[in-house]
């Protein structure tokens, strides 16, 4: 268990000697950039660096259901290879191109640590529900893990409910649990707060005020949660109770017991870390700058609160999780080949949605946002459409000014257009509800899947989620969501 740690935490630094060995002399200034919405260069890559991430998300859906042992065994070098390609592509072959692959890193950094850490902190707590699950119970589980992914992220609400989600309903668990949970908990749950999913913290940093989505979202996010609950309520209603477990006979007294509290304290200095960025503190001090290295103090924190929550967890809590490191193995491998291969498709999308930002209507950009956060990282995605919806109203997502006044409703420049926080909202619920169209929208989505896996639970592969799941139950609430509120 202690070599699975080691690796675990070594990836973040695999990966940085991997990406940084192009260029060891960019300029500190460089390397303490933050996100930008439109890559700083000079040519666009060919279409046909597409090609990798598009290969990887491929095997994704299909090495399980067709090569499965194949799969499990080189699922690393796959990732890492096809990651590899693009890098050397823009290490030797675009102006710039290190400036892009160290950004990247840094996103890769700041992302594995925060799931590392909320991971194997929320591992410590064992939360044992002494009740049968049923659909009102499990609908109001459903219900406070949504709310919870708004304090927590979603992330940390996804690994702290779902194994006495599963507990609950043994005997009588069937897919659509499994993907429910990941629609609501791993990631609808998360578009009311900054902390919720990590498109909305970007924009938090950029200057969206940080209770301006709760108060422009809470109703769009109500309706959407409940009308999915209501969805949910049904089908669990047919599914029966099951077959109650013997171990479970005569225990059922309704009590809610926790072991591990402790590790709630390691939680809360994850969240507490979360905020620990020059762009939110004046002055607090950048590793980037300082000592030119591709993560912050932020990172370390959380580094460090991941190894600390697991020599100092409650043995008897992580046996009774099943505690294991192979939902964020699978996670940091995949995320390594998805961050990699996915720049050459994001530079495109960039420069594509900043050059017809005047064409762009809310509707597209609700629908492009969307359809887009579904198969590629939803966080730079939200800035690119970010910035070229304030290119559209003449203004710029470097300034934090420009962004608030962005967000406070500026007036369109053309006749008849809407202000322009109806594109920031549009861009902002599709970037986080649309994460749960497949298993790559969003980290939470893989783990929760790895998880119910190695439980022996049934679960739809990669395809079937989409078809079976997503497309007849997401899209049509979220057309009618933009049929509501959307519909410029």
């Amino acid at each position: 268990m202690k070599d699975s740690l080691f690796r675990l935490l070594s990836t973040a630094a695999f990966a940085a000697l991997f990406v940084s060995g192009f260029n060891g002399v960019l300029l500190a200034s460089e390397a303490a950039e933050t996100v930008h919405a439109v890559p700083a260069v000079h040519h666009l890559p060919p279409v046909w660096t597409v090609l990798p991430f598009a290969v990887l998300l491929l095997m994704i859906a299909t090495g399980p259901l067709f090569y499965h042992h194949f799969w499990e065994r080189h699922y690393p070098k796959i990732s890492v290879g096809l990651g590899g390609a693009v890098a050397i592509y823009y290490g030797f072959f675009m102006d710039h191109g290190t400036h892009a692959l160290l950004h990247t890193l840094e996103e890769y950094i700041s992302f594995i640590a925060l799931i590392a850490s909320l991971f194997i902190a929320s591992g410590g707590i064992l939360i044992k529900i002494e009740q049968r699950g049923r659909p009102l119970l499990n609908a109001g589980l459903l219900f406070f893990g949504s709310i919870l992914a708004d304090v927590i992220g979603t992330t940390g609400a996804s690994m702290l409910l779902i194994r006495p989600y599963m507990r609950i309903n043994e005997g009588r668990l069937q897919p659509f649990h499994i993907v429910f949970f990941i629609f609501l908990v791993s990631n609808i749950g998360g578009g009311l707060t900054p902390i919720g999913d990590p498109p909305l913290f970007l924009g938090f940093l950029k200057g969206v005020p940080f209770f301006w989505i709760l108060s422009e979202v809470w109703h769009i996010w109500l309706v959407t949660v409940l009308v999915i609950l209501g969805i949910f309520v049904v089908l669990d209603m047919r599914a029966g109770k099951g077959t109650m477990p013997a171990e479970l006979e005569g225990r059922i007294s309704g009590g809610v017991t926790i072991t591990g509290a402790r590790s709630f304290l390691y939680l809360g200095v994850v969240i507490v870390a979360v905020f620990l960025d020059p762009a939110v503190i004046e002055g607090f001090p950048s590793l980037q700058e300082m000592l030119h290295v591709p993560f912050g103090i932020r990172e370390v924190i959380m580094f460090a609160v991941a190894f600390l929550a697991y020599r100092t967890a409650d043995k008897e809590a992580m046996r009774g999780n099943e505690f294991n490191f192979e939902p964020i193995k699978e996670v940091a491998f995949l995320f390594i080949g998805i961050f990699s291969t996915m720049i050459p498709a994001l530079d495109l999308i960039g420069a594509y949605a900043e050059s017809h930002a005047a064409e762009f209507s809310v509707s597209r950009f609700y629908w492009m946002t969307g359809a887009l956060s579904g198969v590629l990282d939803n966080a730079p995605t939200y800035l690119n459409f970010l910035a070229g919806s304030m290119g559209k109203f003449g203004s710029d997502i470097g300034s934090v000014e420009a962004v608030r006044g962005f967000a406070s409703g500026m007036p369109s420049p053309i006749e008849g257009d809407v202000p322009s926080d109806v594109y920031l909202l549009a861009i902002s619920v599709a970037a986080v509800f649309f994460g749960a169209m497949t298993y790559i929208g969003n980290a939470p989505n893989f783990m929760v899947k790895n998880i119910a896996e190695q439980a022996d639970t049934e679960v739809p592969g990669f395809v079937e989620y989409v078809y079976k799941y997503s497309l007849p139950v997401l899209v049509p609430v979220f057309a009618v969501i933009w049929f509501i509120f959307f519909n410029y």
